[in-house]
Protein backbone atom coordinates (compact mmCIF):
# COMPACT_ATOMS: atom_id res chain seq x y z
CA UNK A 1 0.00 0.00 0.00
CA UNK A 2 1.18 2.86 -0.71
CA UNK A 3 2.01 4.68 2.04
CA UNK A 4 1.63 8.05 0.66
CA UNK A 5 -2.16 7.57 0.85
CA UNK A 6 -1.86 6.05 4.12
CA UNK A 7 -0.67 9.33 5.33
CA UNK A 8 -2.82 11.38 3.70
CA UNK A 9 -5.92 10.21 4.88
CA UNK A 10 -4.72 11.48 8.32
CA UNK A 11 -4.60 14.66 6.46
CA UNK A 12 -8.56 14.14 5.95
CA UNK A 13 -9.07 14.86 9.27
CA UNK A 14 -6.33 16.95 10.79
CA UNK A 15 -5.07 19.05 7.93
CA UNK A 16 -1.58 17.53 7.95
CA UNK A 17 0.56 14.44 7.14
CA UNK A 18 2.71 11.80 7.98
CA UNK A 19 2.54 8.42 9.11
CA UNK A 20 3.83 5.90 11.79
CA UNK A 21 7.00 6.79 11.56
CA UNK A 22 9.70 8.52 13.54
CA UNK A 23 1.36 32.57 0.87
CA UNK A 24 4.77 33.32 -1.03
CA UNK A 25 7.46 36.27 -1.04
CA UNK A 26 10.54 37.72 -2.23
CA UNK A 27 12.58 37.56 0.79
CA UNK A 28 11.99 32.79 0.52
CA UNK A 29 15.05 31.19 -0.39
CA UNK A 30 12.89 28.41 -2.14
CA UNK A 31 15.23 27.47 -5.02
CA UNK A 32 17.69 30.19 -5.55
CA UNK A 33 17.59 32.48 -2.36
CA UNK A 34 20.41 33.13 -0.29
CA UNK A 35 23.26 33.38 -2.48
CA UNK A 36 25.97 35.58 -1.76
CA UNK A 37 29.02 34.49 -3.43
CA UNK A 38 29.47 33.69 -6.90
CA UNK A 39 27.38 30.87 -8.66
CA UNK A 40 28.82 27.31 -9.05
CA UNK A 41 30.18 27.44 -12.70
CA UNK A 42 27.56 26.19 -16.16
CA UNK A 43 27.85 22.80 -16.18
CA UNK A 44 28.90 20.89 -19.11
CA UNK A 45 26.37 20.77 -22.16
CA UNK A 46 24.12 17.49 -22.13
CA UNK A 47 25.27 17.07 -18.26
CA UNK A 48 23.71 16.20 -15.44
CA UNK A 49 25.32 18.60 -13.20
CA UNK A 50 23.84 20.88 -10.69
CA UNK A 51 24.53 24.73 -11.52
CA UNK A 52 21.77 25.90 -9.31
CA UNK A 53 19.99 28.10 -12.93
CA UNK A 54 16.72 28.64 -13.55
CA UNK A 55 14.22 26.24 -15.55
CA UNK A 56 11.00 27.43 -17.81
CA UNK A 57 7.91 27.34 -14.69
CA UNK A 58 10.30 27.63 -12.12
CA UNK A 59 11.36 31.27 -11.96
CA UNK A 60 8.74 32.21 -9.10
CA UNK A 61 10.16 29.64 -7.05
CA UNK A 62 14.06 30.74 -7.70
CA UNK A 63 14.00 34.43 -6.82
CA UNK A 64 17.18 34.95 -5.30
CA UNK A 65 16.88 36.42 -1.99
CA UNK A 66 18.41 40.12 -1.12
CA UNK A 67 21.45 39.76 1.18
CA UNK A 68 21.88 39.17 4.38
CA UNK A 69 18.79 37.18 3.98
CA UNK A 70 19.65 34.00 5.36
CA UNK A 71 16.38 32.62 6.39
CA UNK A 72 13.65 30.85 4.81
CA UNK A 73 10.13 30.59 5.86
CA UNK A 74 7.53 28.45 4.84
CA UNK A 75 4.05 26.74 6.21
CA UNK A 76 3.74 23.39 7.23
CA UNK A 77 1.84 21.22 4.01
CA UNK A 78 2.02 18.16 3.63
CA UNK A 79 0.08 16.80 0.19
CA UNK A 80 0.78 13.48 -1.69
CA UNK A 81 -1.15 13.93 -4.85
CA UNK A 82 1.50 14.88 -6.68
CA UNK A 83 3.24 11.90 -5.88
CA UNK A 84 0.15 9.82 -6.21
CA UNK A 85 -0.80 11.01 -9.21
CA UNK A 86 2.66 11.19 -10.66
CA UNK A 87 2.65 7.16 -10.10
CA UNK A 88 -0.59 6.93 -11.64
CA UNK A 89 0.35 8.55 -15.03
CA UNK A 90 3.23 6.17 -15.33
CA UNK A 91 1.49 3.19 -14.88
CA UNK A 92 -0.60 4.37 -17.34
CA UNK A 93 2.37 4.26 -20.37
CA UNK A 94 3.11 8.10 -20.06
CA UNK A 95 5.52 11.38 -18.16
CA UNK A 96 3.80 13.34 -15.90
CA UNK A 97 3.60 16.98 -16.69
CA UNK A 98 6.10 18.90 -15.12
CA UNK A 99 3.51 21.36 -13.84
CA UNK A 100 1.95 18.46 -12.10
CA UNK A 101 5.27 17.54 -9.95
CA UNK A 102 5.78 19.38 -6.67
CA UNK A 103 8.84 17.99 -4.98
CA UNK A 104 8.04 18.00 -1.54
CA UNK A 105 4.65 15.94 -2.08
CA UNK A 106 6.99 12.99 -3.42
CA UNK A 107 9.30 13.38 -0.43
CA UNK A 108 5.99 14.02 2.02
CA UNK A 109 4.48 10.44 0.50
CA UNK A 110 7.34 7.96 2.58
CA UNK A 111 7.41 6.84 6.29
CA UNK A 112 10.00 9.06 8.58
CA UNK A 113 11.71 7.82 11.85
CA UNK A 114 11.78 11.24 13.38
CA UNK A 115 11.77 11.21 17.06
CA UNK A 116 8.20 11.50 19.06
CA UNK A 117 7.42 14.64 21.73
CA UNK A 118 5.67 13.12 24.94
CA UNK A 119 2.83 15.64 24.60
CA UNK A 120 1.27 18.21 22.13
CA UNK A 121 3.74 20.23 19.72
CA UNK A 122 6.77 19.32 17.38
CA UNK A 123 9.93 17.30 17.75
CA UNK A 124 12.23 19.17 15.55
CA UNK A 125 14.95 17.15 13.81
CA UNK A 126 17.80 18.54 11.58
CA UNK A 127 20.07 16.60 9.53
CA UNK A 128 21.85 15.71 6.51
CA UNK A 129 24.37 14.33 3.50
CA UNK A 130 27.16 15.80 1.32
CA UNK A 131 26.18 15.42 -1.82
CA UNK A 132 28.80 14.25 -5.38
CA UNK A 133 28.81 18.10 -5.98
CA UNK A 134 31.49 19.68 -3.80
CA UNK A 135 30.61 21.50 -0.90
CA UNK A 136 27.10 20.55 -1.36
CA UNK A 137 24.63 18.94 0.91
CA UNK A 138 21.14 18.04 1.73
CA UNK A 139 20.24 19.29 4.72
CA UNK A 140 16.57 17.86 6.06
CA UNK A 141 14.05 19.41 8.67
CA UNK A 142 11.74 16.73 10.16
CA UNK A 143 8.83 17.74 12.35
CA UNK A 144 6.76 14.78 14.06
CA UNK A 145 3.40 15.46 16.42
CA UNK A 146 3.34 13.00 19.03
CA UNK A 147 1.50 9.30 18.19
CA UNK A 148 -2.24 9.67 17.84
CA UNK A 149 -4.34 7.81 20.32
CA UNK A 150 -6.71 4.62 20.28
CA UNK A 151 -9.83 5.67 17.62
CA UNK A 152 -12.28 5.18 21.38
CA UNK A 153 -10.23 8.28 22.39
CA UNK A 154 -10.22 10.33 19.78
CA UNK A 155 -13.32 13.78 19.33
CA UNK A 156 -16.12 13.04 17.27
CA UNK A 157 -15.58 13.52 13.76
CA UNK A 158 -18.80 15.90 11.34
CA UNK A 159 -17.81 15.04 8.52
CA UNK A 160 -19.65 16.50 4.63
CA UNK A 161 -18.70 15.00 1.84
CA UNK A 162 -18.77 17.09 -1.27
CA UNK A 163 -19.12 14.44 -4.41
CA UNK A 164 -18.97 15.54 -7.50
CA UNK A 165 -21.38 13.39 -9.70
CA UNK A 166 -21.04 15.03 -13.09
CA UNK A 167 -20.42 13.08 -16.25
CA UNK A 168 -16.49 12.48 -16.59
CA UNK A 169 -17.10 10.89 -13.22
CA UNK A 170 -18.63 7.69 -15.12
CA UNK A 171 -15.40 6.78 -15.75
CA UNK A 172 -14.46 3.50 -13.52
CA UNK A 173 -11.95 4.80 -10.94
CA UNK A 174 -13.95 7.43 -10.43
CA UNK A 175 -17.58 7.54 -8.89
CA UNK A 176 -17.69 4.10 -8.34
CA UNK A 177 -14.15 3.56 -6.67
CA UNK A 178 -15.36 6.96 -3.98
CA UNK A 179 -18.77 5.00 -3.47
CA UNK A 180 -17.52 1.76 -2.19
CA UNK A 181 -14.91 3.12 0.06
CA UNK A 182 -17.32 5.56 1.21
CA UNK A 183 -19.44 2.74 1.73
CA UNK A 184 -17.05 0.63 3.66
CA UNK A 185 -16.03 4.05 5.65
CA UNK A 186 -20.21 4.52 7.26
CA UNK A 187 -19.79 0.62 8.44
CA UNK A 188 -16.21 1.72 10.28
CA UNK A 189 -17.14 5.13 12.08
CA UNK A 190 -17.89 5.28 15.46
CA UNK A 191 -22.03 5.85 16.20
CA UNK A 192 -21.18 9.35 17.49
CA UNK A 193 -19.29 10.59 14.27
CA UNK A 194 -21.64 12.35 11.75
CA UNK A 195 -21.86 12.42 8.15
CA UNK A 196 -23.41 15.01 5.63
CA UNK A 197 -23.46 14.43 1.70
CA UNK A 198 -23.61 17.11 -0.79
CA UNK A 199 -23.09 16.02 -4.94
CA UNK A 200 -22.45 18.28 -7.34
CA UNK A 201 -22.92 18.20 -11.21
CA UNK A 202 -24.28 21.74 -13.59
CA UNK A 203 -25.81 22.53 -9.88
CA UNK A 204 -25.38 21.40 -6.46
CA UNK A 205 -27.20 19.32 -3.87
CA UNK A 206 -27.35 18.71 0.32
CA UNK A 207 -28.42 14.79 -0.57
CA UNK A 208 -27.82 14.54 3.25
CA UNK A 209 -27.68 16.99 5.78
CA UNK A 210 -25.31 15.98 9.16
CA UNK A 211 -26.70 12.64 10.48
CA UNK A 212 -25.39 10.80 13.53
CA UNK A 213 -24.14 7.48 12.61
CA UNK A 214 -25.59 5.58 15.39
CA UNK A 215 -29.00 3.86 14.62
CA UNK A 216 -28.36 5.90 10.65
CA UNK A 217 -26.44 3.83 9.14
CA UNK A 218 -29.23 2.50 6.75
CA UNK A 219 -29.91 5.95 5.42
CA UNK A 220 -25.95 6.85 4.96
CA UNK A 221 -25.75 3.80 3.09
CA UNK A 222 -28.78 4.49 0.54
CA UNK A 223 -27.28 7.94 0.25
CA UNK A 224 -24.00 6.79 -1.17
CA UNK A 225 -25.43 4.10 -3.20
CA UNK A 226 -27.75 6.47 -5.10
CA UNK A 227 -25.17 8.42 -6.28
CA UNK A 228 -24.92 8.42 -10.39
CA UNK A 229 -23.01 10.77 -12.69
CA UNK A 230 -25.31 13.64 -14.84
CA UNK A 231 -24.06 16.19 -16.56
CA UNK A 232 -21.05 19.11 -16.17
CA UNK A 233 -19.32 20.32 -13.29
CA UNK A 234 -19.94 22.76 -11.13
CA UNK A 235 -17.51 22.50 -8.58
CA UNK A 236 -17.65 26.21 -7.33
CA UNK A 237 -21.07 25.02 -6.34
CA UNK A 238 -20.35 21.94 -4.91
CA UNK A 239 -17.80 23.76 -2.50
CA UNK A 240 -20.19 26.65 -1.57
CA UNK A 241 -23.41 24.64 -0.85
CA UNK A 242 -20.71 21.76 1.16
CA UNK A 243 -19.49 24.54 3.62
CA UNK A 244 -23.58 25.13 3.99
CA UNK A 245 -24.09 21.82 5.29
CA UNK A 246 -21.22 21.90 7.40
CA UNK A 247 -22.24 25.15 9.20
CA UNK A 248 -25.67 23.72 9.33
CA UNK A 249 -24.46 20.88 11.13
CA UNK A 250 -21.42 22.17 12.63
CA UNK A 251 -20.83 19.87 15.85
CA UNK A 252 -18.86 21.82 19.06
CA UNK A 253 -15.59 19.95 20.32
CA UNK A 254 -16.07 17.77 17.18
CA UNK A 255 -13.88 17.70 13.70
CA UNK A 256 -15.61 19.20 11.23
CA UNK A 257 -14.19 18.87 7.70
CA UNK A 258 -15.29 19.32 3.81
CA UNK A 259 -14.09 16.53 2.14
CA UNK A 260 -14.18 17.57 -1.56
CA UNK A 261 -14.05 14.30 -4.09
CA UNK A 262 -13.54 15.23 -7.28
CA UNK A 263 -11.74 14.92 -10.64
CA UNK A 264 -11.45 18.54 -10.59
CA UNK A 265 -12.44 19.00 -14.17
CA UNK A 266 -14.48 22.17 -13.49
CA UNK A 267 -16.56 23.42 -16.76
CA UNK A 268 -19.45 25.58 -15.26
CA UNK A 269 -19.81 28.29 -12.93
CA UNK A 270 -17.01 29.63 -11.21
CA UNK A 271 -13.86 27.50 -12.21
CA UNK A 272 -11.46 29.83 -10.23
CA UNK A 273 -9.78 28.63 -6.74
CA UNK A 274 -9.98 31.96 -5.46
CA UNK A 275 -13.40 33.04 -6.39
CA UNK A 276 -14.34 29.93 -4.90
CA UNK A 277 -12.73 30.54 -1.56
CA UNK A 278 -13.78 33.75 -1.08
CA UNK A 279 -17.33 32.67 -1.33
CA UNK A 280 -16.66 30.07 1.57
CA UNK A 281 -14.35 32.85 3.51
CA UNK A 282 -16.60 33.42 6.16
CA UNK A 283 -17.65 29.71 6.75
CA UNK A 284 -13.98 29.08 7.11
CA UNK A 285 -12.69 31.46 9.03
CA UNK A 286 -15.02 32.05 11.65
CA UNK A 287 -15.93 28.19 12.23
CA UNK A 288 -12.31 26.96 11.17
CA UNK A 289 -13.35 24.39 8.71
CA UNK A 290 -10.85 22.84 6.51
CA UNK A 291 -10.91 21.84 3.11
CA UNK A 292 -9.38 18.80 2.06
CA UNK A 293 -9.22 17.39 -1.69
CA UNK A 294 -9.14 13.92 -2.67
CA UNK A 295 -8.31 13.51 -6.36
CA UNK A 296 -9.41 10.40 -8.65
CA UNK A 297 -9.62 9.98 -12.41
CA UNK A 298 -6.66 9.34 -15.18
CA UNK A 299 -7.93 13.00 -16.42
CA UNK A 300 -7.40 15.09 -13.18
CA UNK A 301 -7.59 19.07 -12.40
CA UNK A 302 -4.55 19.00 -10.54
CA UNK A 303 -3.68 22.49 -10.27
CA UNK A 304 -7.43 23.85 -9.40
CA UNK A 305 -7.32 20.89 -6.91
CA UNK A 306 -4.23 21.88 -4.81
CA UNK A 307 -4.80 25.38 -4.89
CA UNK A 308 -7.80 24.88 -3.14
CA UNK A 309 -6.61 23.18 -0.78
CA UNK A 310 -3.88 25.29 -0.37
CA UNK A 311 -5.61 28.21 0.21
CA UNK A 312 -8.53 26.49 2.27
CA UNK A 313 -6.10 25.34 4.67
CA UNK A 314 -6.83 22.09 3.62
CA UNK A 315 -4.46 19.23 1.69
CA UNK A 316 -4.92 17.16 -0.90
CA UNK A 317 -4.45 13.18 -1.72
CA UNK A 318 -5.00 11.31 -4.65
CA UNK A 319 -6.27 8.01 -4.77
CA UNK A 320 -6.15 5.47 -8.43
CA UNK A 321 -7.54 2.56 -7.09
CA UNK A 322 -9.86 0.65 -4.42
CA UNK A 323 -7.04 -0.34 -2.30
CA UNK A 324 -5.90 3.11 -1.92
CA UNK A 325 -9.36 4.82 -1.64
CA UNK A 326 -10.37 1.75 1.07
CA UNK A 327 -6.76 2.80 2.98
CA UNK A 328 -8.03 6.92 3.06
CA UNK A 329 -11.59 6.64 3.68
CA UNK A 330 -11.65 3.58 5.82
CA UNK A 331 -8.51 3.15 7.92
CA UNK A 332 -6.82 6.25 8.58
CA UNK A 333 -9.68 8.56 8.61
CA UNK A 334 -11.23 7.43 11.66
CA UNK A 335 -7.97 6.89 13.59
CA UNK A 336 -6.93 10.06 13.09
CA UNK A 337 -9.02 13.41 13.77
CA UNK A 338 -7.89 15.36 16.36
CA UNK A 339 -6.08 18.44 15.77
CA UNK A 340 -2.84 19.35 17.31
CA UNK A 341 -1.89 22.53 16.04
CA UNK A 342 -3.28 25.27 14.09
CA UNK A 343 -1.39 27.71 11.48
CA UNK A 344 1.78 25.83 11.87
CA UNK A 345 4.84 27.37 10.21
CA UNK A 346 8.36 26.59 9.69
CA UNK A 347 11.77 29.17 9.68
CA UNK A 348 15.33 28.01 8.69
CA UNK A 349 18.06 30.19 9.88
CA UNK A 350 21.43 29.40 8.15
CA UNK A 351 24.65 30.42 9.36
CA UNK A 352 26.25 33.06 7.05
CA UNK A 353 29.63 31.71 8.71
CA UNK A 354 29.19 28.12 7.00
CA UNK A 355 26.70 28.83 4.29
CA UNK A 356 27.35 30.34 1.13
CA UNK A 357 23.97 29.24 -0.74
CA UNK A 358 21.01 27.45 0.15
CA UNK A 359 17.71 26.40 -1.43
CA UNK A 360 14.22 25.23 -0.20
CA UNK A 361 13.11 22.16 -2.44
CA UNK A 362 9.49 22.58 -3.45
CA UNK A 363 6.65 24.04 -1.06
CA UNK A 364 6.34 26.64 -3.81
CA UNK A 365 3.10 27.63 -3.18
CA UNK A 366 3.52 27.80 0.91
CA UNK A 367 6.21 30.55 1.07
CA UNK A 368 5.61 33.55 3.45
CA UNK A 369 7.45 36.45 4.35
CA UNK A 370 10.34 36.22 7.21
CA UNK A 371 8.74 38.81 9.08
CA UNK A 372 6.00 37.24 9.23
CA UNK A 373 7.11 34.23 10.87
CA UNK A 374 5.36 35.13 14.16
CA UNK A 375 2.69 37.39 12.75
CA UNK A 376 -0.04 34.85 13.72
CA UNK A 377 -2.70 36.25 11.71
CA UNK A 378 -0.96 34.96 8.83
CA UNK A 379 -2.73 31.23 7.71
CA UNK A 380 0.07 28.22 8.58
CA UNK A 381 -0.87 25.00 8.10
CA UNK A 382 -2.79 22.38 10.56
CA UNK A 383 -1.64 19.21 11.70
CA UNK A 384 -2.89 16.53 13.83
CA UNK A 385 -1.48 13.54 15.97
CA UNK A 386 0.60 10.69 14.60
CA UNK A 387 2.39 12.98 11.51
CA UNK A 388 5.27 14.35 10.37
CA UNK A 389 6.21 17.04 7.87
CA UNK A 390 9.93 16.98 5.98
CA UNK A 391 11.36 19.91 4.05
CA UNK A 392 14.85 19.23 2.19
CA UNK A 393 17.25 22.19 1.30
CA UNK A 394 19.94 22.20 -1.10
CA UNK A 395 23.10 23.70 0.74
CA UNK A 396 26.39 24.96 -0.73
CA UNK A 397 29.08 25.27 2.44
CA UNK A 398 31.90 27.50 2.48
CA UNK A 399 35.23 25.97 1.49
CA UNK A 400 36.73 24.57 4.56
CA UNK A 401 34.22 26.15 6.98
CA UNK A 402 32.90 24.34 9.67
CA UNK A 403 31.10 24.65 13.08
CA UNK A 404 27.41 25.64 13.48
CA UNK A 405 25.06 25.38 10.10
CA UNK A 406 21.63 26.06 10.77
CA UNK A 407 19.03 25.99 13.28
CA UNK A 408 15.40 25.34 12.30
CA UNK A 409 12.00 26.60 14.17
CA UNK A 410 8.42 25.65 14.00
CA UNK A 411 5.59 28.11 15.79
CA UNK A 412 2.04 26.69 15.75
CA UNK A 413 -1.05 27.94 17.48
CA UNK A 414 -2.84 25.25 20.27
CA UNK A 415 -5.74 24.73 18.39
CA UNK A 416 -7.99 25.31 21.28
CA UNK A 417 -7.09 28.46 23.28
CA UNK A 418 -4.86 29.60 20.09
CA UNK A 419 -1.39 30.00 22.47
CA UNK A 420 1.23 30.08 20.47
CA UNK A 421 4.02 27.85 20.70
CA UNK A 422 7.67 27.01 19.31
CA UNK A 423 10.21 24.28 19.15
CA UNK A 424 13.61 24.30 17.58
CA UNK A 425 16.30 22.38 16.44
CA UNK A 426 20.24 22.56 15.46
CA UNK A 427 22.99 21.18 12.48
CA UNK A 428 26.36 21.31 12.74
CA UNK A 429 28.88 20.83 9.94
CA UNK A 430 30.20 17.25 11.33
CA UNK A 431 26.43 16.22 12.01
CA UNK A 432 26.53 15.58 8.00
CA UNK A 433 26.72 12.27 6.83
CA UNK A 434 29.28 11.44 4.52
CA UNK A 435 27.27 10.87 1.47
CA UNK A 436 23.52 10.65 0.67
CA UNK A 437 23.73 7.21 -0.91
CA UNK A 438 25.30 5.92 2.33
CA UNK A 439 23.24 7.74 5.00
CA UNK A 440 20.77 6.43 7.39
CA UNK A 441 17.87 4.71 5.72
CA UNK A 442 15.02 7.50 5.76
CA UNK A 443 17.83 10.43 5.02
CA UNK A 444 18.36 9.11 1.50
CA UNK A 445 15.14 7.85 0.82
CA UNK A 446 14.41 11.55 0.99
CA UNK A 447 16.96 12.24 -1.31
CA UNK A 448 15.48 9.65 -3.55
CA UNK A 449 12.19 10.87 -3.73
CA UNK A 450 13.70 14.46 -4.29
CA UNK A 451 15.96 13.51 -6.77
CA UNK A 452 13.15 11.33 -8.58
CA UNK A 453 10.75 14.63 -8.71
CA UNK A 454 13.28 17.28 -9.96
CA UNK A 455 14.24 15.07 -12.43
CA UNK A 456 10.48 14.80 -13.69
CA UNK A 457 10.12 18.61 -13.79
CA UNK A 458 13.28 19.18 -15.80
CA UNK A 459 12.42 19.67 -19.03
CA UNK A 460 13.66 16.91 -21.06
CA UNK A 461 15.06 15.25 -17.58
CA UNK A 462 19.08 16.26 -18.61
CA UNK A 463 19.53 19.26 -16.27
CA UNK A 464 19.05 18.88 -12.28
CA UNK A 465 17.84 21.74 -9.95
CA UNK A 466 19.68 19.72 -7.06
CA UNK A 467 23.25 19.01 -6.58
CA UNK A 468 24.86 16.05 -6.92
CA UNK A 469 21.32 14.40 -9.71
CA UNK A 470 22.21 11.16 -10.59
CA UNK A 471 20.72 10.45 -14.08
CA UNK A 472 17.10 8.15 -14.09
CA UNK A 473 19.02 5.21 -14.87
CA UNK A 474 21.61 5.74 -11.66
CA UNK A 475 18.96 6.65 -10.01
CA UNK A 476 16.61 3.66 -10.65
CA UNK A 477 19.91 1.27 -9.75
CA UNK A 478 20.10 3.32 -6.60
CA UNK A 479 16.37 3.21 -5.53
CA UNK A 480 16.31 -0.68 -6.15
CA UNK A 481 19.26 -1.13 -4.04
CA UNK A 482 17.57 1.06 -0.93
CA UNK A 483 14.22 -0.69 -1.42
CA UNK A 484 16.27 -4.28 -0.85
CA UNK A 485 18.21 -2.52 2.01
CA UNK A 486 14.79 -0.91 3.93
CA UNK A 487 12.36 -3.74 2.53
CA UNK A 488 10.06 -1.27 2.90
CA UNK A 489 7.04 -1.56 0.29
CA UNK A 490 6.58 2.17 -0.91
CA UNK A 491 10.37 2.44 -1.53
CA UNK A 492 9.99 -0.68 -3.74
CA UNK A 493 6.95 1.19 -5.75
CA UNK A 494 9.29 4.14 -5.87
CA UNK A 495 12.10 2.57 -7.47
CA UNK A 496 9.64 1.34 -10.08
CA UNK A 497 8.01 4.43 -10.56
CA UNK A 498 11.68 5.53 -11.50
CA UNK A 499 12.18 2.31 -13.76
CA UNK A 500 9.01 3.07 -15.82
CA UNK A 501 10.11 6.94 -16.14
CA UNK A 502 13.62 5.74 -17.08
CA UNK A 503 12.17 3.42 -19.46
CA UNK A 504 9.67 6.37 -20.94
CA UNK A 505 12.08 8.81 -20.96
Amino acid sequence: MLLALTAACGLLLTGCSGDDGGGAQKSDASYGGGSHDMPPPPAPEGSNRFEGGEREGEQESREVAPEPDYLSTFALDVDTASYGYARRTLDEGRLPDPSTVRPEEFVNSFRQDYPRPDGDGFTVTVDGAHTDEEDWSLVRVGLATRTAEADGERPPAALTFVIDISGSMGEPGRLDLAQEALGTMTDRLRDDDSVALVTFSGEAETVLPMTRLDGNRDEIHDAIDGLEPTDSTNLGAGVETGYEAAVEGLRESATNRVVLVSDALANTGETEADAILERIAESRREHGITLFGVGVGSDYGDALMERLADRGDGHTVYVSDEEDAREVFCEELPRNIELTARDAKAQVAFDPATVAEFRLVGYDNRRVADEDFRDDRVDGGEVGTGHTVTALYAVRTRPGAGGHLATATVRWLDPDSRTPHEETGDLETDGLEESVWRARPRLTVTATAAYFADALRSPGHRDSALPGAPGLGELSERAGSLAARTEDADVRELAEAIRTANRLD
